[in-house]
């Protein structure tokens, strides 16, 4: 199942806004004050002679308590990527193997791309315990209520898409937690960054590996013509989608023609091009 872009198509968004602010420590007033054993027993005077030193007054401690760190159930999120699975020994830089390794993967294209279908089968054939979560999955869990984008686009259909992005993020950082590696697939338009590929780095982590599958027009178009419900789309929107999807070449991710590949061809090359870019990891 792909995404599902209506008419009109998403805008480009203006970049939005930067993550909070970090927790900051109150500053720390020292002072002596008694204990809980302690006893509240006068302090007899010094002889005669000795010099009084001045007392200090008891002064309430507030210490400040730092927030929880970032955390999804009982297990800490691991600090972004590739996570290492718990007992697992390390990957040699020199030759990576991505099916042995904790992952997360974010595949991008366009609608007829065969991007679910490789998530699928590439999550089924690894050597470690993988997940799927697809993005129009997640936004079909609304049942009344559904803001379908090709009804047109909207506000409604533009927060129902950030709420599944937030989401499928909340889940694929629980199973990195828990040592299961993941792949999303999502068609994320290349001048649409905050909401994008910046959206998914923030739910995700800074170890999300992007990788874009654009076959040709042509492949996309009889891909989508079999295609039924409102998955399928007009062969217009079709073109539309590929022509901004065409702007992902030059931005640095690695791309994958799946044109003339079936679907484990497309997953044996998509190793490859995770084994590269886990030793070389993506500037974005």
């Amino acid at each position: 199942m792909q995404h599902a872009v209506g008419s009109p198509l998403p805008p480009p968004h203006q970049p939005g806004h930067g993550p909070a602010a970090g927790w900051s420590p109150a500053a720390h007033h020292p002072g002596a004050h008694p204990g809980p054993h302690q006893s509240s027993a006068p302090v007899p005077p010094p002889p005669p002679g000795h010099p009084v030193q001045p007392a200090h007054p008891t002064v309430p401690q507030h210490v400040p308590v730092p927030p929880a760190p970032d955390s999804t159930g009982h297990v800490p999120l691991p600090p972004g990527g590739p996570v290492a699975a718990p007992g697992a020994p390390p990957v040699p830089s020199a030759a990576p193997d991505p099916s042995a390794t904790t992952l997360a993967v974010l595949l991008i294209g366009p609608a007829g791309a065969g991007k679910t279908s490789v998530a699928k089968y590439w999550a089924d054939h690894r050597r470690t315990p993988t997940a799927h979560i697809s993005l129009d999955d997640v936004r079909e869990w609304v049942r009344s209520g559904f803001a379908d984008p090709q009804s047109g686009w909207n506000d409604h259909s533009e927060a129902q898409y950030r709420l599944a992005r937030r989401t499928c993020g909340f889940a694929a950082r629980n199973f990195l937690a828990n040592g299961i590696s993941c792949i999303l697939d999502d068609a994320i338009f290349p001048d649409r960054p905050v909401v994008g590929l910046g959206g998914w780095k923030r739910h995700v982590g800074p170890g999300l590996l992007p990788v874009v599958l654009l076959p040709g027009l042509d492949v996309v178009l009889e891909r989508n013509a079999e295609r039924t419900g409102n998955r399928r789309l007009t062969d217009e929107e079709v073109a539309r989608i590929h022509g901004r999807m065409a702007g992902w070449y030059g931005s640095g991710l690695p791309i994958i023609d799946n044109s003339q590949l079936d679907v484990p061809e497309t997953a044996r090359v998509l190793d490859d091009v995770l084994a590269r870019a886990i030793a070389s990891p993506p500037k974005w």
